[in-house]
C-alpha cells in the first residue's frame, strides 16, 4: 500500500503544478505558450506513469478512477509528441483534473487513517 501512496502523492504534485503553471491563463495564453504547454504535457506524462504503477488491489478496489485515461493520455504524450492535439491538453486540464485532484485527495485521506 505504501507504494500506491508514493504513486498517488506523485499523481497529485504533478496537478498541482499543473494548476500553478496555468493560474490566470485562458486558452488564448495557453495557445501562445509553448513554455506553458510543455511543462504541462510533462507533467500530464508523469501522472499517465505513475497511474501505470498502481498495483491491481488498488485499481480493483478504487476502480471510479479513470486509470486508463490517464495511462492513455501520458502515453499518447509520449509516443506521439509532434501531433499533441493542444484542445485536448486544455481540456484535460481545465475539466478533468480538478473532480480528479478531489479524487485523490479523497483516497489519501482514506488510506492514510486506515494505516
Amino acid at each position: 500500500m505504501k507504494k500506491n501512496i508514493l504513486y498517488l502523492k506523485h499523481i497529485l504534485d504533478s496537478i498541482e503544478r499543473i494548476e500553478e503553471y496555468i493560474r490566470g491563463v485562458d486558452y488564448e495564453d495557453f495557445m501562445e505558450s509553448s513554455l506553458i504547454q510543455a511543462a504541462t504535457i510533462r507533467e500530464i506524462e508523469i501522472i499517465g506513469e505513475a497511474t501505470k504503477n498502481l498495483d491491481v488491489k488498488f485499481r480493483e478496489k478504487y476502480n471510479t478512477l479513470p486509470l486508463r485515461k490517464m495511462s492513455g493520455m501520458g502515453d499518447k504524450l509520449i509516443h506521439d509528441y509532434f501531433g499533441v492535439d493542444l484542445d485536448a491538453v486544455w481540456d484535460t486540464v481545465t475539466i478533468d483534473l480538478p473532480p480528479l485532484k478531489d479524487k485523490i485527495i479523497s483516497i489519501l485521506e482514506e488510506i492514510e487513517l486506515l494505516s
